[in-house]
């Protein structure tokens, strides 16, 4: 029996490689393995436009990102939408035990097994193509037994392009068409804005659906700004017999543009090809009763369908994700084939176009300027903060251990309120300890409690711990790599067996407990050095949770600085706000502490002002001083108490540190020498000297990439 490549995982052990966080791609063939030179990768849709939206669509950003993805994973796997993608390549070699059947070596293939199970290489990436989420490259990746491989004519062809994106949704075109040709649909809307993908569906459903079968397709407007409905009309021709252009995010506004048109009837089946908020709402409001609703995308928001659904008392069969199927390749082949027309009209209409916007606006950088946004306390305005809390909320409601890593004052904490406030258990016990505050001798009785008499000065009554306390809740672990090694262990066995022993006790105690870690250092980091137990991470690590670094975000900085002023203003009951100039100076600055250091910072400048207003003057000063004070902070640490000192090298540290942050503050080196009031050249050789980089927006998202 084929292992399934798990002799190619890393970590963890055990793991298949489509799970696994990390797997060997080293390029020497194993028994039961080929290698297949790349020549592009089709990416998953959902997948492309998340790595994209982090590097603020610059492609150089998104070449770097995903290199950077695969040399530290060994595979192509973005788990914040839990995706990846297809490949296109030669067959370069073949080790025993793997079986060609009629392939052979030099034949061209699609890989219809996706690269977040697959050892994969890139060594460089060449033209990205925007419209059909394609990258060239060059490379190798190593397929397993069960790896299907498909021969091609042309690797380079558009038609192998489209049949990529079709065998992607192989299982999915099979699955909802056999539910359309049983239920006898006569009326179907596709919500989408990838065009080639709704051309596969809507000629499916007029393949499965009954004979003269309506077919409308709903586009946001968000997207792909240069294609007007009459262009749509003409690509799609015969293949639907409506368009509608629609804000998604305002699903009832939507709806109502939607049933304005033509007859105004809700339809037998809707499929969603999209996880834009809102699809779901309006996926549910125009199905019919006792009608079909169907999902596409691995992100998809089914489960509020499946509310919003509840709420109107519809009875709706919803139709999820399908895998592999015997028949669902030929089934893709063939919906490729009769889709020809309008996929080559489709080819023509992107060729006659230099280049189109295809940025999602609700994705753009312009998109972070709208106001701010609240959950429970939570505030934020950034696109990568918003992605996080995306997840967040999905995290919430699966009663899972988690991992909450960040810098030190990036809001763990806040990230923990958010999860337990959207958990099934938010109206449970909520039990928070800072692990670095707990005394070695005492962290035993002050997690697992007591019974009476089991110490000299122990309660008369005994003492209930921390999973005592917080049993059928949650139990918040801050700072859990302080712990020594000896407590790790004992917590991991509550962790696998849910008993424990209160220290003197000799009845076990069943509990309950959610439990949620923070660590400023991440707990893999530890785990390398022989800090914290390899058992015990693998037990947590469930889901992990990367809070990126304020200056990551910094179109956070303003919208949290107005939520600190505000409440200084209640606290103190003067009220003051920001100026223009003021809120510029602190989106300038690089945030060490993060937001920890902005609230600090907040508290100071209100007290400092003595006007209503607060400018960038009074802002630039006291962040210079911040910056300079650290600077004072180091050497008189350094001095204290020392015997000598090397002042070259104390002094070299310094200059570093100034450079450092005069870079980050002014963001081009020109600008950084002005404001240090040295030449250029010479800020360039300093920035060298010390291997200083321009820090670049470039954020660690939920789920992390790296």
């Amino acid at each position: 029996m084929s292992d399934f490549g798990l002799h190619r995982v890393l970590e963890p052990a055990g793991s298949l490689p489509v799970t696994a966080w990390k797997l060997d791609n080293s390029p020497k063939l194993r028994q039961g393995e080929v290698k297949v030179g790349l020549h592009s990768i089709v990416f998953e849709r959902e997948n492309f436009y998340q790595l994209c939206s982090i590097c603020e669509y610059d492609n150089k950003e998104v070449k770097e990102r995903i290199i950077k993805i695969i040399s530290e994973r060994g595979k192509l796997h973005n788990p914040y939408t839990e995706s990846s993608a297809l490949f296109v390549g030669t067959i370069l070699e073949a080790a025993p035990g793997f079986d060609l059947g009629d392939l052979k070596i030099g034949d061209c293939v699609v890989g219809l097994t996706p690269l977040a199970g697959l050892p994969t290489y890139i060594d460089k990436i060449g033209e990205i193509d925007e419209y059909y989420s394609k990258i060239e490259c060059s490379g190798y990746v190593i397929c397993f037994e069960s790896s299907r491989l498909v021969k091609i004519d042309n690797p380079d062809s558009r038609a192998t392009t489209h049949l990529a994106r079709a065998l992607e949704e192989e299982g999915s075109i099979y699955g909802i068409g056999r539910e359309i040709e049983t239920m006898g649909v006569e009326s179907a809307a596709i919500i989408g804005s990838n065009i080639s993908e709704a051309i596969f569906y809507a000629q499916m459903v007029k393949d499965k659906g009954k004979e003269g079968v309506l077919v409308k397709f709903i586009i946001d407007t968000a997207y792909f700004h240069g294609i007007t409905r009459e262009d749509l009309r003409t690509v799609f021709g015969n293949l639907v017999d409506g368009i509608y252009f629609v804000d998604l995010s305002k699903p009832v506004e939507a709806v109502e543009h939607i049933m304005s048109g033509e007859d105004g009837r809700a339809f037998d089946a809707v499929i969603n090809l999209e996880n834009i908020k809102g699809c779901e709402s309006v996926a549910a409001l125009i199905a019919k009763n006792n009608g079909l609703i169907c999902y596409t995308s691995m992100n998809s928001r089914y489960s509020q369908g499946l509310l919003v659904v509840d709420c109107l008392k519809k009875n709706v069969t919803h139709y999820g994700l399908d895998g592999y199927s015997d028949f669902a390749y030929d089934f893709a082949v063939e919906i490729v084939n009769k889709s020809e027309p309008a996929l080559n009209r489709l080819d023509a209409f992107y060729a006659g176009k230099k280049k189109i916007n295809f940025k999602p606006r609700r994705y753009s950088k312009e998109s972070t300027k709208a106001a701010a946004q609240q959950i429970d306390g939570f505030i934020y305005k950034s696109q990568v903060t918003a992605e996080m809390v995306g997840e967040i909320l999905n995290v919430a409601q699966y009663d899972c251990n988690v991992i909450i890593q960040g810098e030190t004052g990036v809001g763990k904490e806040k990230v923990f309120n958010l999860i337990h406030q959207n958990s099934p258990r938010r109206d449970k016990p909520c039990v928070k300890i800072n692990c670095a505050t707990i005394s070695e001798s005492l962290a035993e009785s002050e997690f697992f409690g007591y019974e009476k008499g089991s110490f000299t000065g122990a309660q008369a009554g005994g003492k209930e711990g921390y999973f005592e306390l917080a049993n059928n809740g949650t139990l918040f672990l801050d700072e859990i790599g302080s712990l020594s090694l000896e407590m790790q262990a004992k917590l991991l066995r509550v962790l696998q067996e849910n008993t424990y022993y209160r220290v003197g006790g000799t009845q076990p105690k069943h509990v309950n407990v959610r439990v949620i870690c923070a660590n400023n250092i991440p707990l893999k980091k530890l785990v390398e050095d022989g800090k914290f137990r390899e058992d015990l991470y693998y037990r947590m690590n469930i889901c992990l949770i990367n809070v990126p670094p304020l200056r990551f975000r910094k179109d956070d900085i303003s919208c949290l600085a107005d939520a600190f002023l505000k409440n200084y203003s209640q606290r103190y009951g003067i009220e003051k706000s920001f100026a223009d100039d003021a809120y510029r100076q602190l989106e300038e600055y690089h945030w060490p502490g993060n937001v920890r250091e902005l609230e600090n910072t907040i508290h100071r400048l209100y007290i400092a002002e003595k006007g209503r207003v607060i400018d960038g003057y009074a802002v630039d000063m006291l962040l210079n001083r911040n910056v300079m004070g650290e600077v004072t902070m180091d050497i008189r640490k350094e001095m204290a108490g020392a015997e000598s000192i090397d002042f070259n090298q104390l002094m070299d540290e310094q200059e570093k540190k100034i450079i450092a942050y005069a870079l980050n503050k002014k963001g081009t080196t020109r600008k950084a020498a002005e404001f240090l009031g040295i030449p250029q050249t010479t800020l360039a050789r300093k920035k060298l000297k010390h291997n200083l980089k321009l820090e670049k927006r470039m954020p660690q998202g939920p789920m992390s990439l790296s």
